[in-house]
C-alpha cells in the first residue's frame, strides 16, 4: 500500500483514480503528476515499485500544497472574509449559500433538515 502525503492509497484501484484521494488532487492534477512522474496511468497502485512511489511523492510536494497545509489555507480564508464582514463571510457565518445559488427552495443541504413551522398555513 503506497502512503503519499499521509493518505493511504487504495491498492486495488487505478493510480489516477487513487491520487485523487489525496485532498487538493483531482483527475487532472493526477494525470499531470503522472506523465511527469513516466508512469502509466492505468497501472494499479498495489503494482508501483518503491522508487516509483517516491519519484510520485517527491513531485506532489513540489507542486504545491495538499491535504494539511491546503485545508488549513482554505479554513483561513474563510475565517478572514468572515472577519472582514464581507457578502461572502456573511453568507459563511449564516450558513446559507455563497456562491449566489438560489434559497426560496432547495438549497438543503446548505441550510439543513427543513422545519415545521406550526400555524403556518392558513
Amino acid at each position: 500500500m503506497a502512503r503519499i502525503a499521509g493518505v493511504d492509497l487504495p491498492a486495488k484501484k487505478r493510480v489516477e483514480i487513487g491520487l485523487t484521494y489525496i485532498f487538493g488532487i483531482g483527475r487532472s492534477r493526477s494525470r499531470s503528476i503522472l506523465e511527469k512522474a513516466e508512469i502509466q496511468w492505468d497501472t494499479k497502485v498495489q503494482e508501483l515499485t518503491e522508487e516509483e512511489v517516491s519519484r510520485i511523492r517527491r513531485i506532489v510536494q513540489e507542486e504545491g500544497e495538499v491535504e494539511g497545509d491546503l485545508r488549513k489555507r482554505v479554513g483561513l480564508d474563510i475565517k478572514r472574509l468572515m472577519e472582514i464582514g464581507c457578502y461572502r463571510g456573511n453568507r459563511h457565518k449564516r450558513n446559507l449559500p455563497v456562491r449566489g445559488q438560489r434559497t426560496h427552495t432547495n438549497a438543503r443541504t446548505r441550510r439543513g433538515r427543513r422545519i415545521a413551522i406550526p400555524g403556518k398555513k392558513k
